[in-house]
């Protein structure tokens, strides 16, 4: 994706976030790894969005959609509202039960764009080092979330907020960040880890094609 494109995606996104019902409180938006490093054109854009945990919705809405769409959980884990007003929208995960990630992805991306999307219910930076202890404990840097991030919106305590700051760092490409095998090495890993995991990360990064996304709870 052309990187004018690539931002404007970006853009994009939060103006869905801001505007329209998602199917869980989303809490923050991020975008990592080439498109801050000022790429052109991108490979793939990376955004990262924090998400609360649905505690209390609508659960005696579930056997509704469970008879109407097959599917577990609504009302529970996504919310029927958003349901409501975005069928078209709603996933299962195999187990048959509403994904939060998946309905985010849905509704935020297009099938064929090259976006990969992560969904987490804590936030960037906490997670990349939790995923960068898991990758090393079982030896699988496929796993690594990139670190070097910039936040571009969150729904704080007094509403949601856009990093007008950021975005603008984004726009015109005047984000200063390491290499990704320093920027490893900065979060503890040796030199020579550092490096074998940066040729992971990026040869995974390559075989990925069209939309993406991936859900951890922590």
């Amino acid at each position: 994706m052309a990187r004018e494109a690539a931002v404007e995606r970006v853009e994009e996104i939060i103006e869905t976030v801001e505007s329209e019902r998602m199917p869980v409180p989303v809490r923050e938006v991020w975008v990592y790894g080439d498109v801050v490093l000022g790429v052109d054109p991108v490979p793939r854009v990376n955004v990262y969005v924090t998400k609360d945990l649905l505690f209390k919705d609508d659960p005696d809405r579930e056997a509704e959609f469970r008879t109407s769409h097959g599917i577990e959980g609504v009302g529970k884990t996504v919310a029927a509202a958003w349901a409501d007003d975005h069928p078209e929208y709603l996933r299962a995960n195999s187990n048959g039960h509403a994904a939060p990630e998946k309905c985010l992805a849905a509704h935020l991306l297009r099938d064929d764009e090259p976006i990969h999307l992560e969904v987490c219910n804590t936030g960037f930076e906490s997670n990349v080092t939790q995923r960068l202890q898991g990758a090393i404990a079982r030896e699988d840097y496929t796993q690594i979330l990139d670190p070097r991030g910039a936040l571009l919106w969150a729904d704080t305590e007094d509403g949601p907020v856009r990093s007008e700051e950021a975005l603008a760092k984004l726009r015109d490409n005047e984000f200063v960040l390491p290499t990704l095998p320093r920027a490893l090495e900065m979060l503890g890993m040796d030199e020579s880890d550092a490096e074998a995991a940066a040729e992971t990360v990026q040869q995974y990064r390559a075989e990925q094609n069209g939309a993406t996304v991936r859900g951890d709870v922590v």
